[in-house]
């Protein structure tokens, strides 16, 4: 098979993982509505087909957070990506370097700060959620500082959602010896993946979280580990004391209401996503296209809004663009496609991407970001 596209990879992706990784990835929590609206709202956002204009100069590049990209796309945080290929983090970190945008490592990745830091020659970001214990927040956050040059601060996991894939996959729900059997014969069933990602890619720890789960699996009860360590009793409050240790760029991720997106700037917030966790947290929200546009008319002058949910083509990153964003993260689709080629695999996604936003810019009038709210059909 050819692959052209995001579904593309989405379609190897699930050739060559278990079953119970590629459901991880996948899915969505509860009902799944508002997974599958991220797309349907997307999609039916219409662009303005404009023609006779001088688009043979297009400039898709742009500056976050000081440094400047060559498109307006970031590798956004994915929890356990690691074990999509071989230390998954540190390949798309490469391919995110190669591609000239940024990486942002999740909190909870198999491969930790340090290794794929090492990886590549400059600044990744860091993605972090606040666990009960502050004293080892504080730490990994000393840690992060050292190697990451942007922190962004997930705040729609207080607690984790009921993700039904995971539990009829075995992924979580289920502990000890008949869960881990179940996961293995999953795994033996994928023969490739056992033994270049199983076996070679070991070990299969929450690297940055070793100091606090020790040696275990990533894959054991991953989901009641969060239930158990994640801290629900985070408030605005504790968002001030993250920005008192943290003194670079600070991002917030996971907001959805308006006065949510101001609060986030009082307290010194440099950036915000607009983001549903891609429909997997509370279900039945808005898509992130639709809570988007009251978002970007409140705060765009003043703080930098990234945004996320069911972005899989370049006519999808002008789209939000176009909607109000200064930049878009993807998240399941560069996971789905280290799944299908590991690191070629997202050089290729990303690849694809640069030139279906080439072509969409170009047949929308549109020669640099600045323009893109004039090409969306209004």
């Amino acid at each position: 098979m050819r692959i052209l596209s995001s579904e593309d990879f989405a379609r190897r992706a699930r050739a060559n993982l278990p079953h119970f990784l590629y459901e991880y990835i996948a899915g969505g929590s509860f009902d799944e509505i508002t997974a599958a609206a991220n797309r349907t709202r997307l999609q039916a956002v219409k662009l303005k087909q404009r023609v006779l204009h001088d688009v043979a100069r297009i400039d898709m590049s742009t500056t976050l957070f000081g440094q400047r990209i060559a498109m307006p796309i970031v590798l956004g945080p994915v929890g356990l990506a690691g074990l999509c290929a071989t230390r998954g983090e540190a390949q798309a970190a490469r391919a995110a370097v190669k591609a000239q945008i940024p990486f942002c490592l999740s909190n909870v990745s198999v491969c930790d700060i340090a290794e794929v830091s090492a990886a590549v020659d400059r600044p990744i970001w860091f993605q972090l959620y606040m666990t009960k214990d502050r004293a080892f927040t504080k730490a990994l956050l000393s840690r992060a500082a050292e190697q990451c040059s942007v922190l962004v601060f997930t705040v729609d996991t207080p607690v984790p959602a009921l993700r039904y894939r995971d539990l009829r996959s075995g992924l979580s729900g289920a502990r000890g010896f008949r869960a881990r059997m179940r996961r293995s014969f999953q795994c033996a069933m994928r023969p490739a993946w056992a033994w270049k990602v199983g076996y070679r890619g070991r070990p299969h720890t929450l690297g940055n979280l070793r100091d606090v789960v020790g040696a275990r699996s990533g894959m054991e009860d991953f989901a009641g580990w969060i239930a158990r360590n994640f801290d629900p009793s985070v408030t605005w409050a504790d968002l001030a004391w993250v920005r008192e240790q943290w003194k670079g760029p600070f991002i917030i991720k996971g907001l959805l209401d308006p006065a949510d997106a101001s609060a986030a700037a009082k307290i010194g917030a440099d950036g915000i996503v607009v983001s549903n966790h891609g429909g997997r947290q509370l279900d039945g929200v808005d898509a992130t296209i639709d809570a988007l546009p009251a978002i970007a008319e409140l705060t765009r002058e003043t703080t930098t809004i990234l945004v996320d949910g069911g972005v899989r083509s370049g006519l999808d990153v002008l789209k939000m663009l176009g909607s109000g964003a200064h930049g878009v993260l993807l998240g399941r689709a560069w996971a789905l496609a280290l799944a299908a080629g590991g690191e070629s695999g997202v050089t290729c996604l990303l690849d694809t991407l640069r030139s279906e936003l080439h072509a969409a810019m170009a047949l929308t009038g549109t020669v640099s970001l600045a323009q893109a709210a004039a090409a969306i059909a209004r």
